[in-house]
């Protein structure tokens, strides 16, 4: 065992009196050890249960013969730092997240780790720090949230940033906004919706990390503690494979190869998941030496279709109800029926993807008994004013495929994707779009520039009336190196909805959205403005060209004449802290993942 360096020998006698002085007995250190990374704190929803997950993953762990050992990662809310200073933090703890968990696993030199993030940069950062450290790895998630019910619809946090635009444009009262806050966030739990967090906790399953449901069981239902002691059971048994038997096949790398990226990000363009699922790939790719890059999301993206949509891209489905249509197993399972999947790559379960997709596939007449619990752990009811058939309808599985919330490749949403890469002269390193949340009417766009150097400074003029329908919102300087942080935007993108404008605008920018963000906004332009590309130079009354079918993205100048012209000076004022300052003096910009540069 890995744990030996420090349970075994003459020279390891500090350490085990150590041990002993956290009570640890002979047998626990004789057994593998496990480290358990609980992501809980008291500040953000989809972290406030992880101390009851931890309980159930350590009495799993222990009954499976492990020792295990607890140990914290921090966790951001990034709705609650949305808007604000605050949210130029967020990435940057996805690198701390990495960082300190590789430092507490060398270290302490645990034999496997059970990583129990939930939301946006958690899972991202303990992937990256697991593809780093290639020691045997599960994932299990929090879970996602309940979505909430108001006024006969379904909503989720994206509703509120919504609301508070309402209000700013006389729509909405102070009244009706207080009911809002009360109903749309129901219980604990990643925010309901294909947002990052819930983008990313799907795509561990489709990598190969995590078990099946582990992206789309309720956080408050009883099947997702069977989840998490599943899990227990199995890192165990990934420890004793590798350090007794050699067998590598459990290892992060040799789960999380090439082909399981593509197989991931196939999955997040069928499914419309959260842009931010590209960046947080690309950076996990290079922790793990793997060839993967926008080019391979660029060609994907012309070839996959959007299976499914869910909140924020429609209000009539959310993450219950794809669970109860199969989750994501269920979008797998019609992706490889048409050849898009890798069937063949390994999974820390120990099977095959293929050998999985067999035994979750809910629409065959005999349903593999563990496939028909996790698929049924939707509400007991569904959210109605009425009784009767629409709640009986929870009691079944959806396996309908051709309207139902997961539809099969006949019957797709559209031929293309939910997400794309589009290149041109302001984005030679690309850029991206969550079409799934753009309406066809967008697809080709043309108008001219209102150019903003902030958030906060778009925020103000969208809400001042300096943009009127048909322009393009360009926010510069908002990316890795030019925030610094990247900070996600909610706000203009709601902004630019609830002023009745979001059929008739664009929003491009070098910074990123939420995954909450619907409507024509393209994030991640690369080069970004802070490392001289080309987005920097674009000036008010410059005609943006955007052609999602044909992938391109221009303003209309020619090559001369954009390069005769200078960056456009930076007019806004922003205190940079010595963590920010730290941080945008290695970034990359986000064709690259936003990873640090070390040399």
């Amino acid at each position: 065992m890995r744990s030996d360096n420090v349970t075994k020998g003459v020279q390891q006698a500090p350490h085990r009196s150590l041990m002993n002085a956290l009570g640890m007995t002979e047998e626990e250190k004789n057994r593998p050890l496990i480290g358990i990374v609980n992501s809980y704190n008291e500040i953000v929803p989809g972290h406030m249960n992880l101390d009851k997950i931890t309980e159930a993953v350590k009495l799993g762990v222990a009954m499976a013969g492990g020792t295990p050992v607890v140990f914290p990662a921090i966790a951001v809310c990034d709705g609650i730092a949305m808007g604000h200073v605050g949210m130029k933090y967020s990435l940057v703890t996805r690198d701390l997240i990495c960082d300190s968990t590789e430092c507490m696993a060398m270290a302490h030199q645990f034999d496997g780790l059970v990583c129990i993030p939930n939301c946006d940069k958690n899972v991202p950062g303990l992937l990256m720090a697991a593809a780093r450290l290639n020691i045997p790895t599960i994932f299990v998630s929090g879970g996602p949230m309940l979505a909430g019910h108001l006024h006969g619809r379904k909503r989720s946090l994206s509703s509120m940033f919504e609301a508070v635009g309402s209000v700013a444009a006389g729509t909405m009262s102070l009244e009706e906004l207080q009911e809002y806050e009360e109903k749309v966030c129901p219980t604990c739990g990643s925010c309901s919706g294909m947002f990052t967090a819930n983008s990313m906790n799907s795509l561990t399953e489709a990598i190969g990390m995590s078990l099946p449901g582990n992206g789309t069981i309720l956080a408050t239902h009883k099947n997702r503690i069977q989840l998490f002691k599943d899990a227990a059971h199995l890192i165990v048994e990934n420890a004793m494979k590798y350090y007794e038997d050699g067998d590598d096949s459990v290892l992060p790398r040799n789960i999380a190869t090439r082909e399981a990226f593509l197989n991931a990000m196939t999955l997040d363009i069928a499914m419309g998941g959260s842009t931010n699922t590209v960046l947080h790939l690309l950076a996990v790719a290079q922790e793990g030496g793997v060839e993967f890059t926008m080019s391979d999301i660029d060609r994907l993206s012309r070839k996959v279709p959007c299976l499914c949509k869910l909140s924020p891209n429609t209000q009539k489905y959310s993450i219950q109800e794809c669970n109860r249509a199969g989750g994501i197993f269920g979008i797998l399972n019609e992706l490889a029926k048409g050849g898009l999947i890798h069937k063949g790559v390994k999974r820390a379960d120990g099977k095959t993807l293929g050998e999985q997709l067999e035994k979750y596939d809910i629409t065959k007449s005999a349903v593999d008994e563990e496939a028909d619990r996790i698929y049924r752990s939707a509400p007991g009811r569904k959210f109605s004013t009425k009784m009767g058939s629409q709640d009986e309808k929870w009691e079944t599985l959806d396996t309908d495929r051709s309207e139902g919330c997961i539809r099969d490749l006949g019957h797709a949403y559209t031929k293309d994707g939910g997400l794309a890469v589009l290149f041109g002269n302001i984005a030679q390193d690309g850029c991206v779009v969550k079409t799934a949340g753009v309406d066809p009417a967008l697809w080709h766009f043309e108008g001219p520039a209102k150019v903003f150097d902030s958030q906060e400074d778009a925020c103000e003029g969208i809400l001042g009336g300096k943009v009127k329908k048909g322009d393009c919102v360009v926010i510069t300087h908002e990316g890795p190196k030019g925030g610094p942080g990247m900070q996600e935007m909610l706000y203009p993108t709601s902004y630019i909805k609830s002023m009745h404008m979001g059929k008739e605008c664009a929003l491009i920018t070098d910074g990123r959205f939420s995954g909450g963000t619907s409507g024509l906004s393209i994030g991640h332009i690369s080069p970004e403005a802070a490392a001289g590309g080309n987005i920097g130079k674009i000036t008010d009354g410059d005609i943006i060209e955007i052609d999602i079918p044909d992938r391109t993205i221009n303003v209309k100048l020619t090559d001369e004449e954009l390069a005769a012209r200078e960056q456009r000076p930076m007019t806004r004022q922003r205190t940079v802290s010595k963590a920010l300052r730290a941080y945008a003096q290695s970034v990359s910009s986000a064709d690259k993942g936003g990873v640090r540069i070390i040399e």
